[in-house]
């Protein structure tokens, strides 16, 4: 095949812990949620920003750094941003990835995140806490498309290299991570219930 891809994306998604969910998704979520009672700066925030969710991105944005549950969620990533930065080929000589901020998301019924992506951060992701059935997925779009200028359209079903767009399943106990640069977004919560996740970001330095 005289054809080779190059310049990929890469996207890493795994469960959080081998052996499942458990008591610190429990924590985790009941965490979740007291933070929402008592994040009233949140709250005003949200209500202007995120219309039907809730997320502490803009008051709370550092819970690794006050709460021993969200403390424990970091250390559990790091072997999962270790990874992801070996696959990327990251020479991290002399330094070394840290989390630099850590918030909640609540999307209630119809609530939505417009596509975006983290500006002075290196990696990102979420860590899901509540999925119900139904809930968005994470959708992430191709980082040349600004650039296809006179390209033709894609086929209906283009190989899966080829898609300008991807989704991926929010899974209760997993983990997505992606490099920030990537524009990605989530559709309308279509479920009734909640859907519950744990945002952050991690730099170098």
């Amino acid at each position: 095949m005289p054809v080779r891809a190059w310049f990929p994306t890469l996207v890493y998604d795994a469960p959080l812990l081998a052996g499942g969910r458990g008591e610190l998704n429990r924590r985790l979520l009941e965490e979740c949620l007291k933070i929402r009672d008592v994040d009233k700066e949140g709250r005003r925030w949200s209500r202007r920003e995120y219309p039907g969710g809730f997320t502490s991105y803009a008051s709370m944005h550092q819970l690794h750094r006050t709460s021993p549950t969200f403390g424990e969620l970091e250390r559990h990533l790091r072997r999962h941003v270790r990874a992801y930065a070996h696959a990327l080929d990251f020479d991290l000589t002399g330094r070394k990835l840290e989390m630099t901020d850590c918030w909640v998301n609540v999307m209630g019924r119809h609530a939505v995140h417009g596509l975006h992506l983290h500006p002075i951060s290196t990696l990102s992701g979420t860590y899901y806490v509540k999925t119900p059935r139904g809930s968005p997925a994470l959708k992430l779009e191709d980082p040349r498309l600004p650039s296809f200028m006179a390209a033709p359209p894609r086929r209906a079903a283009p190989r899966a290299e080829n898609r300008t767009f991807v989704s991926y399943p929010a899974r209760a106990g997993n983990v997505i991570l992606f490099e920030s640069w990537l524009r990605h977004e989530v559709a309308p919560n279509r479920s009734k219930a909640e859907r519950v996740s744990v945002s952050f970001n991690w730099n170098w330095f």
